[in-house]
Parts: structure tokens; C-alpha cells; sequence
């Protein structure tokens, strides 16, 4: 089947060469010059694990091409997949302004066959404007359909080849029938295909992330009460997780989640609600836990040096807003970061995949280490924001000869309190007894 993908982001590359990667003919298009020129390449612009090597071999095969040309991706296309950026505006309501702007760009192009397919994360209604505003401009019906995304960073590609559930909001059952043609051969294990309103659809994209966002706001929220009441949030976690209403899946105490999906979903669906005259006050809650929580390290190091941190050099070990990914967008370690140059403290990076994109954020106010251990040379501190693998099992006595002062805040949990201190660290996490 002939592709066009609008949009060459995460949602928009992964879509593209997943699809590519079954037999389909794939066009990718975005307005990014730069970003085409890196793909032709042989280059992608994101560090997603798979993805290159997916992308390398259906480009090797004809599979799959990119291109700014617009009208060109879209005239011969069967299906047209919108996976363009939705980012929150400053009252948390979705800007739709790329979504409007291709629709009106490839109007003039759409064959008469052609479905257009709403990948980004869009209000509820979102499809009905997109199906009035066709209409108006080619004079005809068009058929669009809302297909949201449930891609984890670092695991998009088995996600999306191996999907729990694939979701579609379509209007007409011959438009059903042609995406279910076309996710079949990743439903082989007979995960369902859930065909339901395009407005249900819309809506199932932001509920599903608000109440994953809700689970770890709750379980943070407990965490501190747990470290206040001398309870350990971890032996707690085992003792919910394990009754089968609940479950253990998003109930890792942590510094607050970020990336570009749970931040932007929990504000727009309270925005919507807000709009239909619903207070939301679990949702206005949840955001307001996250975002404090993502200053809990800043507290316990600010705590712990006195307020005190114009001659201190902090380590910090993870930059990405989760492992598997080099994406910053709202990411805890970015906050901590801001109060630590606003105490004026030496800051001492490491991130195996993000420091570039940290870098353009904060040019030379910090210290960029290429090796994890280089970031310890002479530091009064280490805070750990991400739990990428690597962090897991370092060597302790070679951290306390590097460091000037043997003190972790460990703002993931990766390390057994008792072990720490039985190695000569003072240690700090979350939700647990210092």
C-alpha cells in the first residue's frame, strides 16, 4: 500500500518505518530541511534503540524515502498519517497550528480513495473539524480517521510491532476494514483491534496518559509521606503491587516524569474539562504534584549543604526524562540543573545519549563528561536523575576516590541504603529512611 507520513518526529519516523518494514511504500515528509537531509544520509535525528538500523534496511530496499516535497508524498498515497507536533500553549490547551497548516497544504493533492489518519495526540472533536474543513476545501467527503499512538521512548519499535491493542476511530466501516488490513500482520498474537468513534479514540489517548501519569504522581506523593513517616516507599510498593487491582507497573517512586506526552496530555485534558465547565481537580493535581516533585532533589541537596552551594561542584548522572531515549523535553534533571546554576554551583553532566541536546539548552554553563565516572572528578555531590543501566552497578570505591565528598542523592532508587552506608557514602533517595 502507498504511505505518506506526515511528520518525521518520533511518532512520524517510527510509524513510518514500521510500516515500511511490512511491505508498504513509505514516503516521509517534513518541512525540516536539515532533518530530510540527515535521514537521506543514512542518519536519523533521534536516538530511539532499533530504529536506525530498521530505517538503514527498508531504505536499502526502496522502502521507504524522504522528502520536504509535500504534494509529492501525498498525491499517489492511499493513506496519509498526520504525525505532526501538538505542544501545549501556554494555557495548556493543544496548538493545532501544524495540524492546520498541512490540512490545508495537502487538500488540493488527496486522490479520491484517500483516507487521511490522525496520528498526533489531538482534542476530542479534532476529527470532525479536520473531516469539515476537507470537505470545504476539495468539495467532497474525505474520510479521516483518528489512530492515537501508545509508543514508550526506548521501546517504540516493539511497541509498535508488537502493539497491546491498536485503537481506531473511524465513521465508515470500509474505512475500518482498510486499517485493520493494514495492522493485521502486528496483531498476529491476537491483541485486539479496537474499532470504536473517531471522538472515543481521541479521548482514549489522553485518558490512557493521564491516569499513567496519575499512578506515578500518586505513588511520588506517598513516597514522601513515607520518608517522613520513617515508612519505606519500596517495601510499601511490594506490598500494594502485589494485589492484582492494583498492580506494580508505574509505581516507582521517583523525581517526576517528563517527556513530551504525560506533561502536555495531563494539562490539555484538564483544559478541555475546563472547557465543557468540569473542574478538574485530579488532573490540576496531578501536574501540581509532578511538578513539585521534580525540585525534591534540589531540596535534599540545598538541605544538606545549607543553602550553601557557590563553591560545590554537583554531579549529575541522567539527563533524559527516561533511559532508552535522548529526549530532554521536561525532563527533572533539567530543573534540578536550573537551581543548581541559580545557587551558582560548578554542575558536572553525564548522559550516554542526551548531552547534545542539553548542550544547545545550556551551552558552556556546565561541564560536559563524556564518561559517566569523569563527572565525580572533585565533586562535593552526585544526584542521579535517570536510571539508565549503566548506573546501576558502578564501582563505589573508585566513586569515593574521585569524589570530594562521598554523598549520593539518588533520585531513582538504584542503590540499598544499608549498602551505601556500609561503603562510606551518605546517601539520600526517595521515599525511603536516610
Amino acid at each position: 500500500m502507498k504511505i505518506a507520513v506526515v511528520g518525521t518526529g518520533y511518532v512520524g519516523l517510527v510509524t513510518g518505518t514500521c510500516l515500511a518494514e511490512t511491505g508498504n511504500d513509505v514516503t516521509c515528509v517534513d518541512c525540516d530541511r536539515k532533518k530530510i537531509e540527515i535521514l537521506n544520509r543514512g542518519h536519523i535525528p533521534i536516538y530511539e534503540p532499533g530504529l536506525a538500523e530498521l530505517v538503514a534496511r527498508n531504505v536499502a530496499a526502496g522502502r521507504i524515502r524522504f522528502t520536504t516535497d509535500l504534494a509529492l508524498a501525498v498525491q499517489k498515497a492511499r493513506l496519509v498519517f498526520l504525525a505532526v507536533g501538538t505542544p501545549s500553549g501556554d494555557d495548556g490547551t493543544a496548538d493545532l497550528s501544524a495540524l492546520w497548516s498541512v490540512i490545508e497544504q495537502i487538500a488540493p493533492h488527496l486522490g479520491p480513495t484517500c483516507i487521511v489518519i490522525c496520528k498526533s495526540t489531538v482534542p476530542v472533536g479534532t476529527n470532525a473539524k479536520v473531516a469539515a474543513r476537507l470537505q470545504e476545501l476539495t468539495g467532497r467527503a474525505v474520510d479521516v480517521a483518528s489512530n492515537p499512538e501508545f509508543l514508550k521512548e526506548g521501546m517504540a519499535i516493539e511497541d509498535f510491532m508488537k502493539p497491546d491493542r491498536v485503537v481506531v476511530g473511524a465513521r465508515r466501516l470500509e474505512v475500518v476494514d482498510v486499517l485493520q488490513d493494514l495492522y493485521q500482520p502486528y496483531l498476529r498474537t491476537d491483541k485486539p483491534f479496537l474499532a470504536m468513534s473517531p471522538e472515543s479514540a481521541e479521548m482514549t489517548k489522553y485518558v490512557a496518559n493521564a491516569l499513567l501519569s496519575t499512578k506515578i504522581s500518586f505513588i511520588n506523593e506517598m513516597a514522601n509521606v513515607c520518608e517522613r513517616a520513617g515508612a519505606d516507599i519500596n517495601e510499601v510498593r511490594r506490598g500494594i503491587g502485589h494485589d492484582s487491582r492494583i498492580g506494580f507497573a508505574f509505581l516507582f517512586p521517583g523525581v517526576g516524569y517528563g517527556g513530551s506526552c504525560f506533561p502536555k496530555d495531563v494539562r490539555a485534558l484538564a483544559s478541555l474539562a475546563r472547557s465543557l465547565g468540569i473542574d478538574p481537580r485530579m488532573l490540576d493535581a496531578v501536574h501540581e504534584v509532578n511538578e513539585r516533585q521534580k525540585n525534591v532533589l534540589a531540596q535534599k541537596i540545598e538541605t544538606y549543604f545549607d543553602g550553601k552551594l557557590s563553591d560545590k561542584a554537583i554531579a549529575v548522572w541522567g539527563l533524559a526524562f527516561k533511559p532508552g531515549t535522548d529526549d530532554i523535553r521536561e525532563a527533572p534533571a533539567l530543573t534540578l540543573i536550573d537551581r543548581l546554576l541559580a545557587a551558582k554551583a560548578t554542575v558536572r553532566v553525564h548522559d550516554p545519549e542526551a548531552m547534545d541536546n542539553v548542550r544547545a539548552v545550556y551551552g558552556d554553563r556546565l561541564v560536559y563528561c563524556q564518561r559517566r565516572d569523569d563527572a565525580l572528578l572533585g565533586a562535593d555531590a552526585l544526584a542521579i536523575c535517570t536510571e539508565w543501566k549503566q548506573f546501576v552497578h558502578p564501582d563505589f570505591e573508585e566513586m569515593r576516590r574521585l569524589m570530594r565528598r562521598s554523598v549520593v542523592f539518588d533520585g531513582r532508587n538504584l542503590y540499598n541504603p544499608r549498602r551505601m552506608r556500609e561503603a562510606g557514602f551518605t546517601y539520600f533517595s526517595i521515599g525511603r529512611p536516610s
